[in-house]
């Protein structure tokens, strides 16, 4: 196919407007900050009265003043001197890496933060976000993480952009400028097209986006580089300059964009990859002091790319898997931790024997393959397990506290999880639980029964959305036990041996049969 470009040089600058002229969002949110205004039309028009013009006109330097005067408040302060976007879009996942060199430009008064923008499809989409500043050059240069977290909700962007907050480990002096660079993922951010595929068909996408940087400051000079996983492009949005090269495709460089700049592109390009969305992760953790973890893995996997059509053909997707079924995915791969055992990987049906594990002390592999292979729209259900040693996960902190160092996350790699819940299952006797984690998440307790239980397990439930592999770091829990529940379950099970012997003994001692009564005399 052809490779098509769509030429357009409109930047739309996102304004606030008065009340009566903010409409409600689209349905379509990736299209929800765009707004051409058909003012040039109606000025233009020959039955246009003079008196409705005036009126009109009268309303366009309203917007246009209301747009100055929002632009200089957020530019006041900060301004970025270099920006520079890189879209990784080779994945499922879009990566998107940020690179902001800023400067204070007011007067007398130190910045303490930098605003970062998305729209509002881009919000919603966002798994994680993190921000390290730059210090040092070359082989000396270090990276300090930065705290992000949303912006304060009174902090008002026009049309629904969402801003984030940076902060800094130290005030940006006036004049002083630092380099600050941005990661970010979002997902369900790829949109199939088109929609159904046949087996022999290769995958097409969709991607929306801005040539130029949505921010709330003014940009001096920025570019905007994207990369895709082949070099078959079927078409994309030029926005002059535009170069591209291969998979990659350059927009820019541009100087001095407003704040709220905005210059919507698509690309449409091919994408084969594995689109594995685990809808539902539930994963049970037990920690027991007798020497043992173990872990239990419920998944719910479909795949979210462009629909499977028509029928399945075993026999063609055997002979040609390069060319059949491109788009569909026949195995996945699950970092588990070291020194992992007793793994198993089954399904309603049974044990799946088709699986390989490699394990080490450094880190364990688990191949995982379902059935039968999934295309777009085909679902399956599984269920991994394993244990763990437990003095590779259960510590004591200074203060006399045990707390087991977990990972959060999803061990299948390359995939989102819309919906995950880990469930901590402590010793019998633990108190006062509390899970660290290093991002937002949602968190209660409940009580879990299991064998020899009397009073019940206390369970620290957490659950959280659009988890990607980023999220992938250590968490813990920790709990107060007292070592003396650890003699619960062994003196259970000793007086039930011994209920049962005295039972016996009582049993062969008591003679149930019924005397013989004496003769008559």
């Amino acid at each position: 196919m052809a490779e098509r470009e769509h030429r357009s040089s409109t930047v739309v600058l996102l304004t606030h407007g008065s009340k009566s002229n903010q409409a409600k969002p689209k349905e379509d949110k990736r299209s929800d900050l765009i707004s051409v205004s058909p003012s040039s039309a109606l000025l233009t028009s020959p039955a246009m009265a003079p008196s409705v013009r005036a009126t009109v006109l009268l309303l366009l330097l309203l917007a246009a003043s209301s747009s100055s005067q929002a632009a200089q408040a957020a530019e006041d302060g900060i301004r970025v001197l270099s920006a520079e976007k890189r879209i990784d879009l080779t994945g499922p996942i879009v990566k998107v890496f940020l690179t902001l060199k800023v400067q204070n430009t007011a007067t007398g008064a130190d910045a303490s933060h930098v605003l970062i923008a998305f729209t509002p499809a881009e919000a919603d989409h966002l798994a994680i976000v993190k921000a390290t500043r730059a210090e040092g050059k070359r082989k000396k240069k270090t990276y300090i993480p930065l705290p992000v977290s949303p912006a304060d909700p009174a902090t008002a962007a026009p049309n629904g952009a969402r801003l984030y907050s940076i902060s800094l480990p130290t005030p940006l002096k006036p004049t002083d400028t630092t380099t600050v660079e941005v990661f970010y993922v979002l997902t369900h951010s790829l949109e199939p097209f088109p929609a159904e595929i046949t087996q022999s068909e290769s995958q097409l996408v969709y991607y929306r986006d801005s040539a130029v940087l949505l921010s709330p400051y003014h940009v001096q000079e920025q570019g905007t580089y994207v990369k895709t996983p082949s070099s078959r492009v079927e078409s994309f949005t030029r926005v002059d300059p535009t170069s591209r090269s291969g998979p990659d495709v350059k927009y820019g460089a541009y100087s001095n964009q407003l704040p709220y700049a905005y210059s919507p592109i698509i690309l449409h390009y091919e994408n084969n990859h594995a689109f594995a969305v685990v809808e539902e992760l539930v994963r049970k953790v037990e920690i027991s002091h007798w020497g043992n973890v173990q872990v239990t893995e419920h998944y719910k996997l479909k795949h979210g790319g462009a629909k499977h059509k028509g029928v399945f053909s075993r026999l063609e997707y055997q002979a040609r898997q390069s060319i059949s079924g491109a788009s569909s995915f026949k195995n996945l791969l699950a970092r588990l931790p070291p020194r992992v055992h007793s793994v198993y990987y089954r399904d309603e049906i049974g044990n799946i024997s088709s699986s390989h594990l490699r394990s080490d002390s450094y880190k364990s592999e688990l191949e995982i393959e379902p059935r039968y292979p999934l295309f777009g729209g085909w679902h399956c259900t599984f269920t991994i397990g394993y244990g763990m040693p437990l003095q590779d996960f259960l510590f004591e902190s200074a203060d006399g506290r045990r707390f087991a160092n977990l990972t959060f996350g999803c061990p299948l790699l390359n995939t989102v999880v819309d919906n995950l819940t880990i469930k901590v299952v402590l010793p019998e006797g633990s108190k006062s639980p509390q899970a660290v984690v290093p991002f937002e998440t949602e968190q209660h307790l409940e009580t879990s029964y299991s064998y020899l239980d009397v009073v019940g397990r206390t369970t620290v439930v957490i659950k959280k959305k659009n988890v990607v592999g980023e999220h992938n770091v250590p968490f813990q829990v920790y709990y107060e036990f007292s070592p003396i529940f650890m003699l619960a379950e062994p003196l259970m099970l000793v007086t039930a041996v011994l209920l049962f012997f005295a039972a016996c003994i009582v049993y062969l001692h008591t003679d149930l049969s019924i005397a013989k009564s004496q003769a008559s005399s």
